[in-house]
């Protein structure tokens, strides 16, 4: 996880409808970036379905949320159809911006050992620096806790 009071890295990915986002183009905003490790879970499905119900709330605070999974931009587009999710999600398959944001890690189930994104909460403000940073994140509510904190 990267350190709160550093800058966040500047990336370009695609969001579910094919078009390229930077995160710096919310400069001027506060940015709720939160990776999550796959479209269409019960605990992935809570958090965005969360986030998305809160979006208007987020927006009155001027904040934006984007989600990055390692999941396809067709995936993601299926998601956020079938969920009417309202924000944007962001396609990282190659992995870039999961390692460059370290929630890239050994993960553990069932006695099954892999690696696998750790469903993480950034809040970046208006300036781009890191101001919030959570690996322990409850899925279904998140975007509760990010609400107070904005």
């Amino acid at each position: 996880m990267l350190e709160i009071g550093t800058i966040a890295p500047d990336f370009t990915l695609p969001d579910q409808n094919g078009v390229n986002r930077r995160l710096s183009d919310y400069q001027g905003k506060k940015v709720i970036l939160y990776f999550y490790p796959k479209d269409n879970t019960p605990g992935c499905t809570k958090q965005a379905c969360g986030y998305s119900e809160s979006r208007e709330e987020f927006a009155g605070k001027n904040t934006v949320i984007i989600g990055i999974s390692k999941d396809s931009v067709a995936s993601h587009m299926k998601f956020a159809e079938k969920f009417g999710l309202s924000f944007t999600i962001l396609s990282d398959s190659e992995l870039s911006v999961i390692k460059a944001y370290d929630v890239w890690k050994e993960k553990k189930q069932y006695g099954r050992v892999y690696m696998g994104v750790v469903r993480t909460t950034y809040l970046i403000d208006e300036n781009g620096m890191i101001v919030f940073a959570s690996d322990k994140v409850k899925a279904a509510d998140d975007f509760n806790k990010m609400l107070q904190l904005v």
